[in-house]
Order: structure tokens, then C-alpha cells, then sequence
């Protein structure tokens, strides 16, 4: 028999409950900021004026919007992920603190368009087949910015891994890709963007092992030509 729910059952980040509960107690702010996402906020906000709109993009349950009202950076959050119940975590919690449920989305990449200021996306374009087509989605979109933190080295290497840490024993795969930095920031470049890389603050520009596999986390952050 042919279905058509192929997406959820083969999407990892909806078969960890360790996951889910991790990020719902981010959501409630239980847990520390992540460095990460202070770090991409404080990035962010240098290119903010009030009003402005921000994407998040691969939002989880959208607990980066807590990092924008910490510091008081005065932008219109929006998130969108894929993953149906990690969004759903999101809605049932971050309206206590001041964001309405519909800021957040079931979206893929692909299927979002429009426009906003800026567009974030962190540890996102590294776990899917390829960063070309999503990554040309957010710069159309953006008016003014682009912050990615990415795995990202001298040199792309691709893989396809069994990720280990899923619920009762199952087994999915996931793509852990290294792209080529040099390569990647070309790519931004032609679509109208001057391009930083900085160092990762909670790495130190170490790899860093994630579900056993290392990660090369870096930060791009681009912000349009006038």
C-alpha cells in the first residue's frame, strides 16, 4: 500500500523524546541559554531596527525567540521547522511569554516564500541532503541579513549516518554534512551579500561531536549590498 506520511516517519527529530523534552524545557526556559543562540542573537541584533521581521528558520519549538527578549532586540519573530511536534511544543508553551502561537509553522524550506529582514537558521543546512535550494530560499527572502551557523571546513565531506539515539531502538538515518566554507560563502555572494565568517563561540572553532559524529560549527553572517 502507497501512503503519504513517508516525511514524518523517517524525520529523526520526531523520534526522540529525549529531544522533545529537552527542547520543551528550553521553550519554558528551564534550562540555560544555548551559547549558540546568544551568540547568533547578538549577531542579529547589530543589524536590527525596531520593527523589523525576523525568520527563524528550523525553529524547533522557536526557544531562540527567549534570546531576543533577553536582550530587549525589538524584532517581529516568526519560525518555521518541519518537524510537526517540535512547532507544536512551541505553540503550547512560548504564548505565556509573549509570542502568539501563529508565529510558528509546519513548514519546509522549500514550500516557505515571501519576504522578512532577516533570517536566521542554526544547525539546520547540515542535516539535510544539500544546502543549495533551501539556502537560495532564505536569501531571496531576506532584505537585510542572513546568519547561518553551520558545519562548515576546508574541503565538503558528505555523509549518511545512522543516528543511534532514537526512541525504542530505531534506526534512521540522517545526513551530517561538512560543506566547504570557501565555496558556500561564493554562493551567498552572488546573490547580493557581503559575507563575515566568524568563530563559534561555545567551540572555539573545534569540532565538536554530535549524535558520535564531529561537527565543524562556523558562523556566517551576511548582510546585503546596498
Amino acid at each position: 500500500m502507497i501512503r503519504n506520511d513517508g516525511w514524518r516517519r523517517f524525520n529523526i527529530w520526531e523520534h526522540s523524546q529525549t529531544v522533545h523534552d529537552l527542547y520543551r524545557r528550553r521553550c519554558l526556559r528551564e534550562i540555560e541559554e544555548m551559547t549558540a543562540h546568544a551568540q547568533a542573537a547578538e549577531l542579529v541584533g547589530a543589524h536590527v531596527v525596531p520593527g523589523d521581521i525576523l525568520l527563524d528558520v528550523g525553529c524547533g519549538g522557536g526557544y531562540l525567540f527567549h534570546s531576543f527578549a533577553a536582550r530587549k532586540i525589538a524584532v517581529e519573530y516568526f519560525g518555521i521547522d518541519a518537524a510537526e511536534s517540535l512547532i507544536a511544543i512551541g505553540k503550547e508553551t512560548l504564548p505565556a511569554f509573549g509570542l502568539p502561537a501563529d508565529r510558528l509553522s509546519v513548514q519546509r524550506i522549500e514550500d516557505t516564500d515571501g519576504a522578512c529582514d532577516h533570517v536566521i537558521c542554526v544547525n539546520v543546512l547540515s542535516n539535510i541532503d544539500n544546502y543549495h535550494r533551501p539556502l537560495e530560499r532564505m536569501l531571496l527572502m531576506a532584505r537585510k541579513s542572513v546568519i547561518l551557523r553551520e558545519s562548515l571546513k576546508d574541503g565538503a565531506e558528505y555523509h549518511y549516518v545512522t543516528d543511534q539515539f532514537l526512541d525504542g531502538g530505531l534506526r534512521l538515518r540522517v545526513h551530517v554534512n561538512h560543506y566547504d566554507v570557501a565555496d558556500m560563502i561564493e554562493f551567498i555572494r552572488g546573490y547580493g551579500f557581503d559575507v563575515e565568517r566568524l568563530i563559534d563561540r561555545r567551540t572555539g572553532g573545534m569540532p565538536e561531536a554530535v549524535i558520535g559524529h564531529n561537527h565543524y560549527w562556523t558562523f556566517l553572517v551576511a548582510t546585503r549590498r546596498s
